[in-house]
């Protein structure tokens, strides 16, 4: 047996047995040493954005085979609904944090502590590798709290019941690799004939740049715009940046048991003031010809679209759009700035940028949750995760790694507004208010109704419609 091994370790390196756990992918006695593969599916990342994460996790443990496959976005949600019910679902799966309530019921919550085998060398004269079964702790509230940015423990962090008889815990149902921020791209060119130095830091600055930058002609023809902004259907995320808008002015977008209140007037706030509402108006006051901001309409082209032809002299996006532009217009003299905030002088007010990202979870129809649970800590962690920021050109969502983006010149600021970042959705179906929101603004700007606080309140009637 020992001439066996010192054979093995000369062709190998390495020598891969169990101890006292039966041979190497028999698991005769251990099921946690067994051969196995892991499927994880994501949507947007290419191969190579794993690769160092998937490399590494097989030399930790050998016995391990990981799989990442990429899924067009158009088809992931119902292909992986179901893949799920028909028990061929992924062991790891991105959701995004949009969908995690929709999503809670198809997810294994993060266990206590997970039960794997791992590489261990072994012997003081004769070393030797040898692969050993171990219970390890996975990850605690505060341990998570610590590493992680605000926005995530939001969101990822999800009531649990085991069963009737059990009481209600807090579980984690995801970890995310990266989380992306929403930020204002400008044209420098654009900003440099108007003679506007800085891109605008506040909205008051944002109001007044559009207003410069935006030119009509004779015919009340828009030729160029200041900001593809106030419209429904052709501004990109317009449900994220009137999120964003009504969480910087107050408004509180759902209560403490989940219960949407987006369009109430927030306990403290005087009665004549509704945040929700003025946000509302502030945003579609951009497609309102009677308005001095007046810059965009609905017979735009998208408010990308805009942006990379020329059209449009800013852009409100996530660092997931820097590679597209560059892809669409190469030669575009462009520039990002943090997102616009609400500058008072009578008032105290904070920053709120806005938080848009993935979660890896793992999916109930795994057969190996443990070792799922296991990759997912692995490629989530300080250690693992850098490889696939650095390759994908990502702002972190470890709050130990945002002090070494802040100088980066493509990811730097979305990195820097990760602290003050949030999310608010948490409903069963994020389409249906994505597509809710959308119809708030097209009726807003077709005044649909008489007052304009009654199309604020059915929009909040149909998302809650949405957590039931």
């Amino acid at each position: 047996m020992r001439l066996s091994r010192l054979f093995s370790a000369i062709l190998l390196s390495s020598v891969l047995i169990t101890t006292g756990a039966g041979c190497f992918g028999g698991g005769s006695d251990s099921a946690a040493t067994a051969k196995l593969t892991l499927k994880v599916w994501g949507v947007f990342d290419e191969d190579d954005a794993w690769k160092t994460i998937t490399d590494g996790y097989r030399a930790q443990h050998p016995n391990v085979t990981v799989e990442y496959t990429k899924l067009r976005f158009e088809d992931y949600k119902d292909e992986l609904i179901r893949a799920i019910a028909e028990g061929k679902g992924p062991d790891v799966m991105a959701v995004h944090n949009t969908w995690l309530g929709g999503f809670k019921d198809l997810m294994i919550p993060m266990p206590d502590a997970v039960s794997v085998a791992h590489v261990e060398t072994q012997g003081a004269l004769r070393k030797e590798q040898v692969l050993v079964s171990t219970s390890q702790s996975t990850m605690s509230m505060k341990t998570l709290k610590t590493n992680f940015v605000p926005a995530v423990i939001e969101d990822v962090v999800m009531s649990y019941q085991k069963d009737e008889k059990s009481d209600p815990i807090d579980k984690i149902f995801g970890l995310p690799m990266s989380v992306d921020t929403l930020a204002l791209y400008y044209n420098q060119d654009m900003l440099n004939a108007a003679g506007i130095p800085q891109p605008p830091a506040t909205w008051s600055d944002f109001q007044q740049a559009v207003k410069t930058m935006t030119k009509i002609d004779a015919t009340g023809k828009i030729t160029q715009s200041g900001i593809g902004m106030g419209t429904g259907d052709n501004v990109e995320r317009a449900s994220d940046i009137l999120s964003v808008l009504m969480m910087q002015n107050g408004a509180q977008m759902t209560d403490d048991r989940d219960r949407i209140t987006f369009n109430d007037i927030p306990e403290g706030t005087p009665r004549d003031v509704n945040p929700g509402l003025d946000a509302v108006r502030f945003y579609t006051d951009f497609a309102n010809p009677t308005k001095e901001v007046y810059t965009w309409s609905d017979t735009m082209p998208s408010s990308l679209d805009a942006f990379v032809n020329g059209q449009a002299a800013m852009f409100l996006g996530y660092s997931y759009h820097l590679p597209i532009i560059r892809t669409l217009a190469p030669k575009l003299n462009m520039g990002i700035a943090a997102l616009p905030q609400i500058s008072s002088s009578t008032t105290e007010t904070q920053q709120v940028n806005y938080a848009n990202y993935w979660v890896e979870s793992v999916s109930k129809s795994t057969e190996y949750e443990d070792y799922a649970w296991d990759f997912v800590l692995f490629a989530t962690g300080k250690d693992n995760v850098g490889s696939y920021l650095t390759e994908g050109k990502k702002p972190t969502a470890l709050r130990s790694l945002i002090d070494d983006q802040l100088n980066d010149e493509d990811i730097g600021i979305f990195a820097e507004q990760l602290l003050t970042a949030k999310s608010w959705y948490r409903g069963n179906d994020a389409d249906a208010a994505e597509d809710a929101i959308a119809q708030l603004i097209n009726d807003i700007n077709a005044n649909t109704y008489e007052d304009p606080q009654d199309a604020l309140d059915n929009t909040a009637r149909v998302v809650a419609q949405t957590y039931l």
